[in-house]
């Protein structure tokens, strides 16, 4: 069933028969798959690169379409909520956006929750990395080194310039290429080669043309300000080797113009002629803080990647390299395999490899958050508050803290502390933590409030949008509640939930 955010994206695009078409494809084929559904927005921001910005529409336009867009991407829970990844990337982005001229969007950084090598920049400067781009990377030269290339798309407005000019486009051989990019990717590529092949006959050339010549000027001028901020250029050199690797690996078979980011080895070979020579001058800014590269990618390992491939790839890897056994990169490694052992039930385990990367990282607050959250899960309340104390004052960290304290304060019926806490979680990141909604109805539970009980358990189920049952209880608690705020709330969360419901019903 289509859902209610694609209607709009086409009213944006009202008239435009290319978004008319894919949309409508994506609609009627894909909903259903969220890998395919990010192929096909790669595909249509794939577009995003011509060399004519005097085309490019307005920039009110552009924010109208970013804004649809990001709703879709929101409504499909596409992104990866995780506050110290996400931090890590909007810090590198933010620095190099400090050695470019006042920009018309304000960029956002996101981390895609998939398991797929790819990147790219879409309407507003809103720039996407895949998880497993960054679990893929081994420094964070590498992945600044993409994220330049993506910031470069969106500010030489290569996005904005392809949803003007997507009206010439050929609809057959935009369905061919859509065809050709799905039975690609299950077939190795031959058989949505022979597909693409025959229908774009007519119009390839200069679409080819503007693809290659943008990501040309988007290396260039990546690498510019690579050279500008405190990373090192070769990284985007190194970082396309590994996308080869990874063509080579599963989809070098599909051609050039079905990729988000074609024509890698000719790229390689340009951005080799570039950097050849190339000698960092003495006055080359250095990172003045420690972007902890290594303890994300693991974080991200540990936390989301598939359990037993990865335990597997970090198990080799600890018993590969016995002589780094004290060196940060060990400690990222036993940080990581922590939580992939937490995941597998086997908590003793984790904690003893988290402890491992404490002897290694000292008071280290990435270590200490997870260590309280397994001794939580482990019905250990008293030792998760004994570690998780200080880290509450951490920028980044906090909030995260605050939460898994509040959890032990519950188990431990410490019900005033429990409550102010989680109410602090739900008061600044709501989307963070849903599962606080559910504690705080817990809580007014057993102190007899039945009617703000019914009420968190609505937000609750709201927020992980299970709309039926939270339409229940939010009806529940406007036949018992007294606060004239929460009876506000409740009314217009019950109002949209039933008129997103209607709209579901009629697509």
């Amino acid at each position: 069933m289509p859902l209610p955010c694609w209607q709009s994206l086409i009213n944006v695009a009202k008239g435009n028969k290319l978004f008319d078409f894919l949309f409508g494809f994506i609609d009627n084929n894909f909903m259903k798959s969220s890998k395919y559904f990010f192929i096909f927005l790669s595909l249509v921001f794939f577009f995003s690169f011509s060399s004519n910005s005097s085309f490019a529409i307005s920039i009110p336009e552009e924010r109208k379409v970013a804004k649809k867009f990001m709703k879709m991407i929101h409504e499909k829970q596409m992104i990866l909520n995780d506050p110290i990844a996400s931090h890590m990337i909007t810090q590198v982005g933010n620095h190099i956006l400090s050695f470019l001229p006042l920009q018309p969007f304000d960029y956002s950084f996101y981390i895609v929750d998939d398991d797929v090598f790819n990147a790219f920049a879409s309407p507003g400067a809103n720039i996407f990395a895949y998880r497993g781009l960054i679990t893929a990377l081994d420094s964070i030269d590498e992945l600044a080194g993409i994220i330049g290339h993506e910031i470069a798309h969106a500010a030489s407005r290569h996005v904005s310039e392809s949803i003007d000019r997507a009206k010439f486009i050929n609809i057959g051989s935009l369905a061919g290429m859509l065809a050709g990019a799905i039975i690609g990717s299950k077939s190795g590529g031959d058989a949505g080669a022979a597909i693409i092949t025959g229908t774009m006959a007519v119009g390839q050339t200069a679409m080819l043309t503007f693809t290659r010549e943008n990501e040309t000027e988007a290396d260039e001028k990546g690498i510019m300000f690579l050279k500008r901020s405190c990373f090192a250029p070769e990284g985007l050199l190194s970082g396309l080797m590994k996308i080869r690797a990874a063509d080579y690996r599963g989809v070098e078979g599909i051609p050039d113009y079905v990729k988000t980011h074609p024509g890698t080895g000719n790229r390689i070979a340009h951005v080799e002629t570039i950097l050849a020579g190339y000698i960092p001058s003495e006055n080359k800014i250095k990172c003045d803080e420690d972007f902890r590269f290594d303890m994300v990618k693991y974080r991200l390992l540990g936390l989301y990647a598939d359990i037993e491939p990865t335990f597997n790839q970090l198990t080799t890897k600890l018993e590969g390299n016995p002589s780094n056994a004290d060196t940060a990169n060990a400690a990222a490694i036993h940080y990581g395999m922590g939580l992939i052992y937490a995941r597998k039930l086997m908590r003793e385990k984790a904690i003893s490899h988290l402890k491992k990367a404490l002897s290694i990282n000292i008071f280290d607050p990435m270590v200490l958050l997870e260590m309280g959250r397994i001794y939580l899960l482990n019905g250990e309340p008293e030792k998760a508050l004994n570690v998780l104390q200080g880290i509450e004052s951490d920028p980044v960290m906090g909030l995260m803290a605050r939460f898994h304290q509040a959890s032990a304060h519950l188990e431990l019926r410490n019900l005033t502390k429990a409550k102010n806490l989680f109410n602090t979680v739900v008061s600044k990141t709501p989307s963070l933590y849903p599962k606080a909604y559910y504690n705080l109805a817990n809580i007014m539970s057993l102190e007899k409030k039945q009617d703000l009980s019914h009420y968190y358990l609505g937000v609750y189920y709201a927020e992980i949008n299970n709309n039926k049952t939270a339409i229940i209880h939010l009806n529940k608690a406007l036949d018992k509640l007294k606060d004239e705020s929460k009876i506000k709330k409740a009314k217009e969360l019950l109002a949209r939930l039933k008129k997103q419901s209607t709209k579901n019903i009629k697509n």
